[in-house]
């Protein structure tokens, strides 16, 4: 298992966990609409770092708008496994064949 692997076991767990007890709960309580918002602030975040050139910045914000991104997804019931498979069918043809086939 990886990292992210782990880290997307961990937000399953805390769907029912009791949001007094963790960020990640709590965000969930709130709904699909406020996790996708603090998505979009996280990546805004990132993206600002990445135009910034700070490495350790944008490695932070990296971290931070890939647990969010996962959250989001899960509490639409996208799994990580859902996006790992959709990426295995991308890999099997060029980017360029794959996007105009969208």
């Amino acid at each position: 298992m990886s990292i992210i692997h782990d880290l997307a076991a961990t937000i399953e767990a805390r769907k029912s966990a009791d949001p007094d007890s963790s960020w990640t709960a709590a965000l969930l309580s709130r709904g699909p609409e406020k996790c996708a918002e603090k998505f979009g602030e996280e990546a805004v975040e990132a993206i600002i770092e990445a135009v910034k050139g700070d490495r350790a910045r944008l490695t932070s914000e990296a971290a931070d708008t890939l647990y969010h991104l996962l959250v989001m997804c899960i509490a639409r019931d996208v799994r990580l496994s859902d996006i790992e498979n959709e990426l295995i069918s991308r890999s099997i043809q060029s980017g360029l064949d794959e996007k105009a086939a969208r």
